[in-house]
């Protein structure tokens, strides 16, 4: 079902990157479920048989799981390989079900393979030894297993996927290189301890969506007069019925991030000019995130126009209490 034009969303769409690891037996298991090799699947409701022939590979296994890690393993002559040295990782590689609405099997394949080309460039294609897409549970996925050989040819789950702070490192690469292609994306994990908060992308189409509603209703309000009062006043009445949940959703959803909002570096008005010519990532992101300050401290300001008596019937609060709620 298409989404209403100009509405905006209350769903977030995660980008979702999650490790776990495999040393022996096990190994089969996962083959097992990930290939769609058994006939039926008990412990798990959600598979659909049905629909398994819609399943894909993005890179297809060229033998069983543990032979090709067991290769590759000697190929690189790892030193001290013990008996339970992990062998796999298998990489869970999916998004918010809201984020695959409407989309094509062949925008679907996109979305996997740029996720892909990002684990080539982390690990080295050759470690990649099977990456399928099921899309015959509820929300379309990718099981992506590699063997952990390091740099210098070490076999080292630990190094290579590190702690929980090498973790966040990794959501954070991940999202930067999905976000590149994908902007509506947000961090599947909470934000790195850098001092400062991501900003969701919705965020700034949100406000932006707010602004032109407010200005809207101020023109409408300023243009109302004895002749037309009736036809205005019917207007209105569905446009401030739309804007006021709206805007409690929104300044709910932003509060925590208002610091982050209000600390964003206003841009000058030569690199708002070059804004069509901007060709790297960075630039682009910072005239967005000057413009969402801007369109954020503006909405604050216009909220303050609309008259005490018109907010508190659509949204039963003061302008004053909408901001601190």
């Amino acid at each position: 079902m298409a989404k209403e034009e100009g509405k905006i969303s209350d769903n977030a769409q995660y980008a979702i990157l999650r490790f776990k690891k495999y040393k022996g037996p096990e190994i089969g298991r996962i083959e097992a479920h990930n290939e769609r090799t058994k006939e039926k699947y008990d412990s798990n409701a959600d598979i659909d048989l049905s629909r398994s022939e819609n399943n894909f590979h993005i890179i297809a296994p060229t033998d069983r799981y543990r032979k090709m890690s067991e290769a590759l393993i000697k190929q690189y002559a790892c030193p001290r390989v013990r008996s339970d040295s992990v062998r796999i990782v298998e990489t869970l590689i999916t998004a918010s079900p809201e984020f695959f609405e409407d989309k094509s099997e062949q925008e679907i394949r996109a979305f996997f393979q740029h996720a892909v080309d990002f684990l080539k460039n982390e690990l080295g294609e050759d470690r990649l030894i099977a990456a399928p897409v099921h899309m015959d549970e509820k929300t379309p996925h990718m099981h992506l297993s590699f063997v952990p050989i390091t740099k210098d040819g070490r076999l080292s789950a630990k190094d290579i996927i590190g702690n929980r702070k090498s973790l966040t490192t990794w959501q954070d690469r991940y999202w930067q290189h999905m976000v590149s292609k994908y902007p509506d994306l947000e961090r599947g994990e909470s934000a790195s301890k850098t001092g400062r908060e991501h900003i969701p992308p919705r965020i700034f189409k949100q406000a932006a969506n707010l602004n032109k509603q407010a200005k809207a209703i101020l023109e409408l309000l300023s243009d109302t007069n004895a002749f037309n009062v009736k036809k205005n006043t019917a207007a209105l009445e569905t446009m401030l019925k739309k804007f006021f949940p709206e805007l409690g959703k929104f300044l709910t959803k932003t509060k925590k991030y208002d610091q982050a909002i209000r600390g964003l570096k206003a841009e000058n008005a030569d690199l708002k000019q070059d804004l069509k010519e901007a060709a790297d990532g960075d630039t682009k992101r910072r005239l967005a995130e000057a413009q969402l300050k801007s369109d954020y401290i503006e909405l604050e300001r216009t909220l303050r126009k609309i008259p005490p008596e018109i907010v508190f019937r659509y949204s039963g609060k003061t302008t004053e209490q909408e901001r601190s709620d």
